[in-house]
């Protein structure tokens, strides 16, 4: 009884997680292909990317095998990515307003996503109890991914989209050195995220750079989200 009590208890947690991840993650990169797709570039659209069935954009290793295995472990947070959308930034007809702009639509779609999740909590009431109490964590959960996947996508270090938009808007002497470090940027997240935090644990010192560079701004947005639904 206590095994099926906990592998139901799981499942209904996991049910409560996965459609506002799906959903964050498709609509997240969709946006990318389709702002491409309509300044020029028809790369994502051509190769079936500008879609809202999350298969097209779920990356083995990123969506699935490493988050699972986080949630598995002790780690504080979970840390995933879906499989980038392919963009040619020299076919956009403005190539440098548009790589800003087709950066800049995955945070934007997923703030107008936690905007509207706030906004259907209010109609959560309106189900039956259990109903309303499993909607109600979707949309709570949805809240925060998407608030999580904005400002983390922000950071200004390619190739995070606050990375490509801060190449598009500053000027070439200091783009081109922030363009450079594409090829590194994702071993410079990890490093930031899981390896600063355990050298701060060993020397007694607060290194945890999730905390100060997404969780806090994260913390500051949602008071105005839960407004928004009705939650004190």
């Amino acid at each position: 009884m206590g095994t099926n009590f906990d592998l139901a208890t799981i499942a209904y947690d996991a049910s409560t997680w996965i459609l506002p991840v799906l959903i964050a993650i498709t609509f997240h990169e969709a946006a990318h292909g389709f702002v491409a797709w309509q300044l020029g570039d028809d790369t994502a659209y051509e190769r079936g990317r500008v879609t809202f069935n999350p298969l097209r954009h779920v990356d083995l290793w990123g969506t699935i095998i490493v988050p699972g295995l986080l949630l598995l472990s002790p780690a504080p947070f979970v840390f995933g990515w879906a499989k980038p959308v392919p963009v040619a930034f020299h076919r956009l007809r403005r190539p440098r307003r548009g790589m800003v702009l087709v950066a800049a639509a995955g945070p934007a779609i997923n703030l107008a996503l936690a905007f509207v999740s706030a906004i259907l909590l209010g109609v959560a009431a309106w189900f039956p109890t259990q109903v309303e109490t499993w909607l109600t964590l979707n949309l709570v959960h949805s809240v925060l991914i998407n608030l999580l996947l904005a400002v983390f996508n922000m950071l200004p270090l390619p190739p995070l989209d606050g990375g490509r938009v801060a190449v598009g808007l500053l000027p070439k002497f200091l783009a081109l050195p922030l363009a450079r470090l594409d090829r590194y940027g994702l071993l410079i997240v990890i490093g930031g995220l899981f390896l600063l935090p355990m050298v701060g644990d060993a020397l007694g010192v607060d290194l945890n750079v999730f905390d100060w560079l997404i969780w806090r701004p994260v913390q500051m947005l949602l008071p105005f989200f839960w407004a928004l639904g009705g939650i004190g």
